[in-house]
């Protein structure tokens, strides 16, 4: 476990209200238009420290492809250019984190747990880091699953979706972040 600010809970129940008010009222949400008058919020895990975890990093010098299947059939490629390890529950785990090609600096973690399907969305869960520097063998980041987000493809088919590979699969629960939409 990482060690929480104070106010961590506050400060992440303000960041919820907020991104539930830009899903009701924004042009670009996710929430097709003719659902955006009922909607009255994604549905939450409550905060929980405990998944907020310390994650060794390993960087891959030369990032293989990664093929990931998407919400739409299609087929997309990233470069898996970290492993994250990492203790959660009192277990060893690991989560691969990858960019696009000529993308940003953004570290994209899709994964999936033992609540997919089931109390969370089907397709897995996202979270995503932006490093303020280079990461390198051995530094340590923070995981913080109760930031772990549905993608857009479970509001609308509009949106196409990258689907965890198999490598991204925990074999644990994880009751942090959003939960199913409820729409």
């Amino acid at each position: 476990m990482t060690e929480t600010p104070p106010d961590y809970a506050e400060r992440l129940r303000e960041n919820r209200a907020e991104k539930d008010r830009l899903f009701a009222e924004e042009r670009g949400s996710p929430v097709p238009p003719e659902r955006r008058e009922e909607f009255d919020g994604l549905d939450y895990f409550d905060p929980d420290p405990d998944y907020r975890v310390t994650a060794t990093v390993t960087v891959h010098d030369d990032p293989e492809p990664v093929d990931m299947d998407t919400s739409d059939d299609r087929t997309v490629r990233y470069l898996r250019v970290v492993t994250f390890s990492f203790d959660l529950g009192g277990e060893a785990h690991t989560l691969r984190g990858y960019r696009q090609e000529g993308g940003d600096d953004a570290v994209f973690v899709p994964f999936r747990d033992k609540t997919t399907g089931q109390q969370t969305y089907r397709g897995g869960r996202y979270m995503e880091l932006t490093p303020d520097r280079e990461l390198a063998d051995g530094d340590r980041v923070t995981l913080d699953f109760n930031l772990a987000y549905t993608p857009f493809c479970a509001f609308s088919d509009a949106f196409s979706c990258p689907l965890p590979p198999e490598e991204n699969w925990l074999e644990t629960t994880v009751p942090a972040g959003e939960r199913v939409p409820g729409l």
